[in-house]
């Protein structure tokens, strides 16, 4: 079977003609007998890597140590050969001799000493002996370089396969894909063969047909996840090799300017973290002085009165906590592949750009607040006047007459409307000696919302809408209650005339023999509670078209609240400026291809199929297809829209049929969502030096890093 072979090409290696040897380091990846991968990382120039012969070992070992754990599984670093510049007149030069010259002396070459006859340059010292130690054990690579101008792309020279040792056979002909591809860098691109939509959790069927397990326990043909991560992790390895090999990359010293960058970096260290020092003592002493009365039934009321402000203001403590931890940066190994390095970063700038999203909303908020003070105060009064006057008061009223042309019966729609307007009364009352209230607590609103962001305030008037509004819940419970019962009640009267009796053992109807008294008393009650049911009906609509609409007004809060958790808003920055951050999948631009001859400078090749009646050695045509590596990139849309979907994972799908059943029915509903907020954390306790200089160097090392 012709093998195949596919050489992963850096781009900067084909910007400019080589000239001199280079040897090549990288990544073999072999996942069938006949097909192989080749990631070259990057070249170094044979003459100045003279370093290297004393302690080649020791530098792969150092690369393949800081490498990601899943590529060490699969591939290891290592030095893949050697390239040269092509001559002209399709002759190559090898250790001195010229074609004709090869094809005289290669019957008699055996070993390593025939291996040099087909083109391999011998080396010096140690890296000959690397060389006939890869040679000897899994592959070796002959590179020559062929000058191409393709698709106005700056591609000046493709590699061509001289000849490959490939499992201790000398391969010189087979099907050769150069896929060039730009050298992923950490804050500019990287590759991903994951999309957008990916779910590595996702749900499979119980029974699979046998095909699919038969497909599973077969060998790929190729690897793409490796090579993925090797290209990710060239950039890695070539800073490390550089590092030993003694190089260093020139940058250009300007003291005033590194020296003013460096002075505005401490002082934004040093302001940001005495700014958090000054939350971490003034949430310290709150902390403390809540656990002193944490056993008290006041702390206790309030807890159950103030749910959800007290849940989001729990998050955002362990939020203002925590974010100089986050910032730390501990999974050094990561650092090797760029996009898990984008990955890390990400997650760890997640909640600090969370937390400040939020607080210059609340800081917006908070503001507007203070200054519209007295207009924000007069339109809660008068929507509190007009809700409870011209909705509860005219509705009530209206239900204990002839509501819409129906004929309700006087006395329940009495005793029910008077129930009502009486609650109301009473409730309202009390309402009018904390209207006098409202204004104070406008301003601890708008404090709130500068200290600690929108969040939190907006959780506060959730809890005071269901406060506000006790009133109208207390009697739509009432009256759900009423209505639920003579439903049931119908229900089980009816199933008696029908001989049905309801099992619920088995959950099902059975049948049943009723006596001539039982079937008496159920005429006997059926008939007022079915006349007696449209009016409870009209009453239980209303009151459930009022409480909805509340329930309806604080999801929407609360809606408001898991989007602004939710939102990836650093992931949203970044895309609108560096677009190619986010990758989503690689597809391949065909820019070249050809077939080989014997014209080529591959002719000097014997093969061991000739005859020796042939004056020149038979050859087979070889391929060459020659493409560029592309990265498809996420809209926003695309970004943000798992975020969302595991924000609102805990929306069921039969929510609205199930609100929808229980309305009908008379049974409870939910009232909120059930959003998912971000977990909590352990109070965090360190002194404040301590937490102050946290603070300061997670700053800086942030800085630092870009």
């Amino acid at each position: 079977m012709r093998r195949k072979c596919r050489i992963w090409w850096p781009e900067q290696l084909s910007s400019t003609q080589p000239s001199s040897d280079n040897l090549l380091f990288g990544w073999f990846v072999s996942c069938l007998s006949d097909s192989l991968d080749i990631v070259v990382a990057f070249a170094s120039n044979l003459d100045s890597s003279s370093n290297l012969q004393s302690g080649l070992q020791e530098i792969l070992h150092s690369i393949n140590g800081n490498m990601h754990v899943s590529l060490q599984d699969n591939s290891k670093f290592c030095l893949l050969g050697q390239s040269r510049s092509s001559l002209s007149n399709g002759q190559v030069f090898c250790n001195g001799m010229q074609e004709d010259d090869l094809r005289k002396s290669s019957d008699g070459l055996t070993g390593c000493c025939r291996q040099w006859s087909y083109g391999c340059l011998k080396l010096d010292g140690l890296l000959e002996q690397y060389r006939q130690m890869s040679t000897g054990s899994d592959y070796w690579l002959e590179l020559t370089y062929d000058s191409h101008d393709l698709h106005a792309r700056e591609i000046r020279c493709i590699p061509k396969v001289h000849h490959i040792h490939w499992n201790r056979e000398l391969v010189s002909r087979c099907d050769v894909h150069v896929i060039v591809y730009e050298t992923p860098k950490y804050g500019a691109h990287h590759f991903s063969l994951r999309f957008w939509n990916f779910s590595e959790h996702g749900k499979t069927s119980i029974k699979k047909p046998k095909w699919v397990d038969e497909l599973h326990e077969k060998k790929p043909l190729n690897d793409l996840d490796t090579v993925i991560l090797a290209i990710n992790s060239a950039t890695a390895a070539k800073k490390i090799f550089e590092r030993h090999d003694g190089f260093r990359r020139s940058r250009v010293n300007i003291p005033i300017i590194r020296m003013f960058c460096a002075f505005m970096c401490h002082l934004l260290a040093m302001s940001m973290a005495s700014l958090s020092t000054v939350f971490y003592i003034f949430l310290q002493f709150s902390h403390s002085f809540l656990d002193l009365g944490s056993q008290s039934w006041v702390y206790s009321a309030s807890a159950k009165a103030f749910s959800n402000t007290w849940i989001n203001i729990r998050i955002r403590c362990c939020q203002i906590l925590y974010w100089p931890i986050f910032l730390q940066d501990n999974d050094l190994r990561s650092q090797s592949s760029v996009e898990c390095a984008e990955k890390v970063a990400l997650h760890k700038h997640s909640m600090w750009s969370s937390l400040l999203v939020d607080i210059l909303l609340g800081d917006l908020i908070g503001l507007t607040l203070l200054f519209h003070m007295e207009s924000v105060c007069s339109w809660v009064s008068n929507f509190a006047s007009d809700f409870t006057n011209e909705l509860l008061r005219s509705g009530c009223v209206w239900l204990m007459g002839v509501p819409a042309g129906f004929k309700l019966n006087i006395e329940l729609a009495g005793i029910l409307g008077m129930i009502s307007l009486n609650t109301i009364q009473i409730w309202s009352t009390l309402w009018t000696f904390v209207g006098s209230l409202l204004i104070y607590f406008i301003k601890g609103l708008a404090i709130l919302a500068i200290l600690f962001g929108m969040t939190v305030p907006a959780a506060l008037v959730i809890d005071m809408i269901a406060i506000a509004t006790l009133h109208l819940s207390t009697l739509h419970w009432l009256i759900s209650i009423l209505y639920s019962l003579q439903l049931h009640s119908l229900a089980a009267l009816w199933r008696l005339f029908r001989g049905r009796k309801w099992n619920p053992l088995r959950q099902r109807l059975d049948s049943f023999d009723y006596t001539v008294k039982q079937h008496v008393v159920g005429s006997l009650l059926f008939t007022p509670l079915l006349l007696l049911l449209p009016t409870t009906s009209l009453f239980y609509i209303f009151f459930t078209i009022m409480n909805t609409a509340v329930s309806l007004s604080s999801m929407f809060i609360e809606v408001i609240i898991s989007v602004i958790h939710a939102t990836p808003y650093i992931k949203i920055i970044l895309r609108l400026i560096k677009p190619r951050r986010f990758p989503s999948g690689i597809w391949f631009e065909i820019i070249g291809c050809q077939n080989n001859s014997s014209d080529s400078p591959h002719s000097a090749f014997i093969d061991k199929n000739s005859s020796p009646s042939d004056g020149m050695p038979q050859q087979e045509d070889e391929s060459i297809l020659i493409s560029v590596l592309h990265s498809n990139y996420m809209n926003i849309g695309q970004m943000i829209l798992p975020h969302y979907r595991k924000a609102f994972s805990g929306v069921s799908g039969s929510y609205l049929a199930t609100s929808i059943f229980g309305l009908l029915s008379g049974n409870k509903i939910a009232s909120t969502l059930g959003a998912t907020l971000p977990s909590t954390m352990p109070w965090l306790f360190i002194p404040y030096k301590e937490y102050w200089c946290l603070c300061r160097n997670s700053i800086l090392a942030c800085l630092q890093s870009y």
